[in-house]
């Protein structure tokens, strides 16, 4: 059977960054239960020139060769912030990057799950065709509102994996298996801007929906716990990834690969469909203990709810793929005051009656949204 995986995975994050501890004393809350309570310290803030195109062509540019946009016939993006009700992202993507024209694109959309399926649908596809590539995409922006309840866990961000045979980071094992369950945990509906959340159900769904997926996961692929090196696991607040992990029993090292894992995403926040795939990156990029030949099994929830088992195995050489300085990176953010967080996660664009925006802000990034002209986006790239 052809070996199938990520080849390559990258991450993009915009400039600006919110330290945990600024919100709360704004708040008026003590520090430690965000940075204790939910296991978070900070959150990526986009201005109104970066969205969901923007982060996602960013993340995959970074990865992809022109020998790789020549061969990539697929490209799938994940994403529960979706800029328009027809148009996929992936189209707007597709065409930022260049890619070779004769290539499928579509957007695919259950809450933060759907970047694993668009995972399992490129694996599917190059086992039908082994000489193609698939670029599958996980890029969200996560908002709650001033002084709502999940306001400390927001986030933004977009991770690109490129799906190809022979891969040369890990190798997808076919053992997937699924849930559905119809429940209103966490939704939202078309005329409001914001999620409706029941935080304690969504909370209870998650490590519910872990526990006998897992059970049903071990009686159709036969593998315990511990025939894995680690765990990874969506991560909406890296508390809930604990509790989740915890409601599995698992041994002394499955909880030091997780704290391995959740170091980006608590410098980050929530970023929705790429969560999952930020743990992963940081599992590979922080952990010293991992090695070629190891097996990690893969968790992803999607409220509403759709949730995924999965696991893969590291090849030889993966390390050789991945960055070593992730954090120098990240600290050249920049620390917003809580004014200024205000002001830029908070902006929306006016549109006129013939569906114009005024120019927007001076942005330097890769990929930049310039104003809206008759009701359509432009982007530039730079």
């Amino acid at each position: 059977m052809t070996k199938i995986g990520i080849d390559k995975i990258g991450l993009a994050l915009p400039n600006y960054v919110l330290d945990l501890k600024d919100l709360a004393a704004a708040r008026g809350i003590d520090p430690n239960k965000y940075t204790i309570g939910l296991m978070q310290e900070a959150m990526a803030i986009t201005p109104v020139t970066q969205d969901i195109v923007t982060l996602g062509a960013q993340a995959a540019a970074q990865i992809l060769t022109e020998e790789d946009k020549a061969t990539i016939d697929m490209v799938i993006v994940g994403t529960e912030t979706g800029i328009d009700q027809s148009k996929a992202t992936a189209v707007y993507i597709h065409g930022l990057l260049g890619i070779q024209p004769f290539a499928r694109a579509i957007e695919l959309k259950e809450a933060c799950y759907s970047a694993a399926a668009g995972l399992e649908f490129a694996r599917n596809h190059i086992a039908n065709r082994p000489e193609a590539k698939v670029l599958v995409i996980a890029s969200d922006i996560a908002k709650y509102g001033l002084n709502s309840g999940g306001e400390p866990t927001q986030g933004a961000g977009a991770v690109a994996m490129l799906v190809s045979a022979n891969p040369r980071i890990l190798e997808l094992n076919w053992d997937n298996v699924y849930q559905t369950r119809d429940v209103m945990d966490f939704w939202r509906p078309n005329y409001s801007p914001y999620p409706k959340v029941d935080g304690r159900f969504s909370t209870e769904q998650y490590t519910d929906c872990l526990q006998t997926t897992f059970e049903h996961y071990r009686l159709q692929s036969g593998k315990e716990l511990d025939d894995f090196a680690a765990v990874c696991l969506h991560i909406p607040f890296a508390k809930q990834g604990l509790k989740g992990l915890r409601a599995l029993q698992p041994s002394p090292k499955h909880e030091e690969r997780f704290f391995e894992a959740i170091r980006y995403n608590q410098q980050v926040g929530n970023i929705y469909t790429g969560s999952l795939f930020l743990s992963l990156l940081s599992l590979l990029e922080q952990s010293k203990a991992l090695k070629a030949g190891d097996d990690i099994l893969l968790y992803s929830y999607g409220s509403g709810a759709v949730c995924e088992l999965f696991s893969a195995r590291l090849v030889s050489g993966y390390r050789d793929q991945l960055m070593t300085d992730r954090f120098e990176q990240m600290s050249k953010r920049q620390r917003l005051s809580m004014e200024q967080y205000e002001e830029l996660f908070f902006e929306t664009i006016p549109i006129d009656e013939m569906g114009n925006s005024p120019e927007l802000p001076e942005d330097n990034s890769p990929f930049v949204l310039t104003k809206i002209e008759n009701h359509q986006r432009i982007y530039h790239k730079h």
